[in-house]
């Protein structure tokens, strides 16, 4: 039987996105009586978002799948002030320019997510300096800034703990938390929003918001956060070994995405279904309780869904059928991440540190002679443990690569650059003699 009685809260809640919200009974019952318009915002510091804002994504998703209409805010003008949320230090000031270029990258991540459109659920994408911009600041501080005291403002958590931390904040950032609850105020008069969502750092802003409309407009608006997620070994969801895990292609492969979901550890993999994947909660049960070798069934199923949201269809099933290839049935597979080599170079021969790094196995070289040192470094499918060890030519396969790896299951394949082949598919100089015309 369900909890609530709207499919949104019963199913945020159900799949573990629910964390705090400032009535739940009352949105319950909002969202019972017909669509909700809901939004979360994204600020533009880079042309991508990464898995550190897919819980969010998805919150939006579901607000679509259960009858509701996501908005997507992108903070063309706040990303101008800088969130200090959960940052020691001030944020890198982008320019006008940097910034549309981000913003132009983000909204393409929304594409896989959301149906945009002009229909009651679809999406809509809104810029917050549309109105940001216009604001003239004497009279915006004379009509909103009176609804704001310093002292509850130090209480919050993004001002708190930069200054336990003797962290210096600006006075720029100090006004984020205004403009964003003026957001909120904005997005209600424009479209009719009547919910603001984010992670569990944004209670305050989000609360300040509520506040402002309900003196301002005396509109009842509503607040809901997610809970931080983390991985079972307490690391921080959006990362990995190699870097950030974005959700675009041309900053991530569809083949390096589905990994990152397959080597999720044991521990994660019910929760990482529930919030990251649409598979019916029944299935959720039946693939969290397979243990030994049944939970990698659990994984690869977990990759292949979070893969098809992100990527496609295709592109989820060409990973699995990539990494099927290359793990079970020991082929080399063309869908691996590549590093590519000038001929003379690679004759000469190259430090496997540098390929390492390259290839994404190693944040710098020191990490890459660590690897070595562990033993988790492999030229085709070889162990190699000298920390000053060099790919040449000579390690080209039949198939003219060389593959690296760096413990079981992260594979890259080394070739020579397009423009080092010559005529019938033989490499010019360094390898067959020679040199290109």
């Amino acid at each position: 039987m369900p909890r609530f009685d709207s499919h949104l809260i019963d199913t945020l809640t159900a799949r573990g996105f629910l964390h705090q919200c400032t009535d739940l009974e009352a949105l319950d019952r909002l969202a019972a009586a017909g669509p909700v318009t809901g939004y979360i915002g994204f600020d533009c510091t880079a042309d991508s978002l990464h898995v550190g804002s897919l819980v969010q994504i998805m919150i939006l998703r579901w607000m679509q799948l259960t009858g509701h209409k996501p908005v997507v805010l992108i903070g063309g003008g706040t990303t101008r002030v800088g969130d200090p949320s959960g940052k020691d230090e001030s944020r890198q000031l982008l320019s006008d320019d940097q910034i549309a270029h981000n913003m132009a990258g983000i909204r393409r991540v929304f594409d896989s997510f959301l149906t945009f459109g002009d229909g009651p659920t679809d999406a809509v994408m809104v810029n917050n300096a549309d109105w940001l911009d216009q604001l003239a600041y004497i009279p915006f501080l004379r009509d909103f800034g009176p609804h704001f005291t310093i002292n509850r403002m130090l209480t919050f958590d993004s001002v708190r703990l930069r200054l336990d931390r003797e962290q210096p904040m600006t006075f720029l950032e100090f006004n984020y938390m205004i403009l964003q609850a003026y957001d909120f105020l904005a997005l209600n008069r424009r479209l009719g929003c009547r919910l603001q969502m984010g992670g569990s750092d944004q209670w305050g802003n989000i609360v300040n918001g509520v506040e402002l409309a309900r003196r301002v407009d005396r509109a009842e608006l509503f607040g809901l956060t997610s809970p931080l997620i983390t991985t079972a070994s307490g690391a921080k969801m959006g990362k990995s070994a190699s870097g950030a895990v974005w959700l675009t292609p041309d900053r991530l492969s569809a083949y390096d995405y589905w990994q990152f979901w397959r080597n999720t550890e044991d521990a994660d993999v019910g929760r990482f279904l529930r919030l990251f994947t649409e598979l019916p909660l029944d299935e959720v049960a039946r693939l969290e309780a397979l243990t030994g070798a049944g939970i990698n069934e659990a994984k690869k199923r977990l990759a292949t869904e979070a893969t098809t949201l992100a990527h496609g269809a295709e592109a989820a099933r060409a990973a699995a059928e990539t990494a099927q290839r290359t793990f079970e049935a020991g082929e080399r597979a063309e869908g691996l991440p590549t590093v590519e080599v000038a001929a003379e170079t690679l004759a000469a021969g190259v430090a496997l540190i540098d390929l390492l790094v390259d290839a994404g196995f190693a944040a710098s070289r020191g990490a890459a002679r660590r690897l070595i040192r562990g033993g988790g470094a492999r030229v085709n499918d070889h162990a190699v443990t000298d920390e000053a060890a060099t790919v040449t030519a000579a390690e080209l396969t039949d198939e003219q690569v060389i593959k690296i790896s760096a413990g079981k299951k992260r594979h890259a394949l080394v070739r020579l650059a397009p423009h080092e082949w010559g005529p019938g598919g033989t490499p010019w100089s360094g390898v067959s003699g020679g040199d290109p015309p």
